[in-house]
């Protein structure tokens, strides 16, 4: 699709620009203070939970099957949480740890064990040089983060409507000892919202990594946040690889962080049996015991899959009216322009944008001095560095509706004057 700046005439191209800047300047004298940097429930969202907090009082009974909440022990979680957790992950509750809010606190651990003391005999990674770690891109910072901190060397991957590039995350598997691990969200992946099909869960069951210390951090994150009803099917990795014969090669994460209190729910992790005893032995060092009480109260409240699809539906029924706006106001701005395509989830929690080339930087930083903060340019690529520098991440679930379409709004600006300026001055260099 022909970009509409490149196909006007010079004084076409400035009477826009005016125009555009005219509108800006609008919109700056409005003094907005909008935010949609970070892909966080709305409070109508947290308040669904907020009957769980009558739970548990000084009168509760403070055990599950027989294990005490109240004390010490229970390393791996209480009984009902590991198996609520194996049924949601669709694994068995034997492999399966409890552990903390956070699973990014889960994946950091997993690394930083890695690094220490090694995977499954092999030597720490501190002791082996250069280590790598894939990075599909346009991605999630905060992974990108953990393993920078270690000074590993985060190595982007393209992803594609399918995943990652499986052809190019073979090559380097298959054929480079020093590459560790890769990051992944399968299902509404953050922030392209896509879901990896079947055979690319399949591929990644397949592979044969050169490193025997190689390990695929598989962050399902979004596994139970649907948008609609007929929501996208991720194929089980660990069934996968069952059929492919495969073991000791995939750490998987998901925690309840966007199903009832971030910071204040329940993080877990699954593995092969050999795997996850591993992780329970590091774990044994770092902390004594997890949070038995919120587990408790957690599964009181959710007792079971069918408890929490029945709760999500009701998160859904607040985010999806905020993706379909945005699906509509970019569409209504930006649809046929030809400066900027963008995706359409079908879950998840964020819309990933692309605009012309050179375009995100000036884009986020113009949307600063309007009154919007967005994720920062650059942030779904490793160190920050967007080759491209025109992919944002938007996330519409924090801010009301009404925040959420004006904050649009002058997104739509900022993209059609950034971009008509980029025209203007690629015809004058």
């Amino acid at each position: 699709m022909a970009n509409v700046y490149e196909s006007m005439s010079n004084a076409q191209l400035d009477e826009a620009i005016r125009e555009l800047e005219e509108q800006a300047e609008q919109i700056r004298a409005r003094g907005l203070l909008l935010d949609m940097a970070r892909g966080k429930p709305s409070p109508e969202q947290t308040d669904l939970s907020r009957s769980m907090l009558d739970l548990l009082g000084s009168n509760s009974e403070l055990s599950d099957q027989g294990a005490p909440a109240d004390n010490y022990g229970i390393p791996d979680g209480l009984p009902s949480a590991r198996a609520l957790a194996a049924e949601l992950l669709g694994v068995s509750a034997d492999n399966v740890i409890v552990n903390g809010s956070s699973s990014l606190n889960l994946m950091h651990d997993a690394v930083c064990n890695a690094y220490t003391h090694g995977i499954g005999g092999a030597d720490p990674w501190c002791k082996q040089g250069e280590v790598k770690f894939l990075c599909p891109s346009p991605g999630y910072d905060r992974h990108f983060a953990v393993t920078a901190r270690y000074g590993i060397v985060n190595v982007p991957i393209a992803m594609t409507a399918d995943g990652p590039d499986m052809d190019e995350v073979e090559r380097l598997v298959e054929s480079d000892p020093t590459v560790k691990g890769i990051w992944c969200v399968p299902k509404y992946a953050n922030p392209t919202g896509i879901s990896y099909s079947n055979e690319t869960v399949r591929r990644f069951a397949r592979l044969k990594p050169a490193a025997t210390d190689f390990r695929i951090f598989w962050d399902n994150a979004y596994i139970v946040h649907d948008l609609y009803d007929e929501g996208d099917e991720l194929l089980n990795i660990f069934d996968a690889l069952e059929e492919a014969g495969t073991t000791d090669l995939v750490y998987e994460f998901a925690s309840t962080a966007k199903v009832t209190f971030p910071s204040s729910g329940m993080a877990f992790v699954t593995a092969s049996a050999n795997d996850i005893a591993e992780l329970r032995r590091a774990f044994s060092i770092m902390r004594v015991s997890p949070e038995k009480l919120t587990q408790l109260m957690h599964v009181r409240f959710l007792p079971d899959v069918a408890a929490v699809r029945a709760h999500m539906a009701k998160h859904a029924a607040i985010v999806r009216p905020r993706f379909e706006l945005v699906q509509q106001k970019l569409e209504e701005g930006l649809g046929g322009a030809g400066i900027a395509t963008w995706t359409n989830p079908r879950g998840g929690y964020f819309v990933s944008f692309d605009g012309p080339d050179g375009s995100a930087k000036r884009i986020v930083s113009l949307m600063k001095e309007l009154g919007v903060t967005l994720t920062g340019a650059g942030a779904t690529w490793p160190y920050g560095k967007d080759p491209r520098d025109s992919n944002i991440r938007i996330a519409p679930t924090y801010p009301s509706l009404q925040q959420l379409g004006e904050a649009l709004d002058v997104f739509v600006v900022a993209v059609r004057l950034v971009s008509a300026r980029i025209a203007q001055e690629e015809r004058q260099a």
